[in-house]
């Protein structure tokens, strides 16, 4: 007998199957609470792994997809957005906006997220990987199909590397 996925991960496989999609869903017994865990879980690259940073432009959500590597600008998103501001969501506006607990968004199927934003240095890959409803599921898919399904603008939405201090890191998933 096979085990039910969870479901906010029968929830993302529903929406990919109604949708048509290209991808595959997989379950990794250690998890991929990180954008590290899950490139070591995967066997990518950390830049192939697709971080989902959830981001309040003023009342607003939004979600900015980049990769496992960089850091997500919330200047940028805000800018974007048409927002004067933007700061990381609480758990609860994560759970509240996606639909997701913090660590498990996927990138699609978003009831109260009207933009997304995909990093445009993901579309190089030909497959990146983001979350599919908890930390040990993620979805493998090509960038382009990736922005289809999240209905996502391709931007430039990181941190540059060059700024005083700044480097590439964990933030946010």
């Amino acid at each position: 007998m096979v085990a039910a996925w969870p479901e906010p991960v029968e929830r993302v496989s529903s929406f990919l199957r109604e949708a048509g999609a290209e991808v595959r869903i997989e379950e990794f017994g250690e998890g991929a609470a990180t954008a590290a865990d899950a490139a070591a879980a995967v066997g990518c690259a950390l830049d192939q792994i697709v971080k989902s940073l959830v981001l309040m432009c003023e009342d607003r959500p939004v979600v900015a997809l980049i990769p496992g590597d960089r850091r997500g600008d919330l200047e940028k998103v805000a800018r974007i957005a048409g927002s004067q501001s933007a700061r990381v969501a609480s758990a609860q506006e994560v759970e509240q906006a996606t639909g997701f607990a913090p660590g498990a968004v996927a990138p699609f199927g978003l009831p109260h997220v009207d933009t997304i934003l995909l990093e445009r240095t993901l579309l190089r890959h030909p497959l990146v990987w983001a979350g599919a409803g908890s930390p040990r599921h993620l979805v493998g898919l090509a960038p382009a199909e990736l922005g289809r399904l999240a209905r996502a603008r391709p931007t430039d939405v990181v941190k540059d590397y060059d700024l005083p201090g700044d480097s590439p890191g964990e933030q946010g998933g």
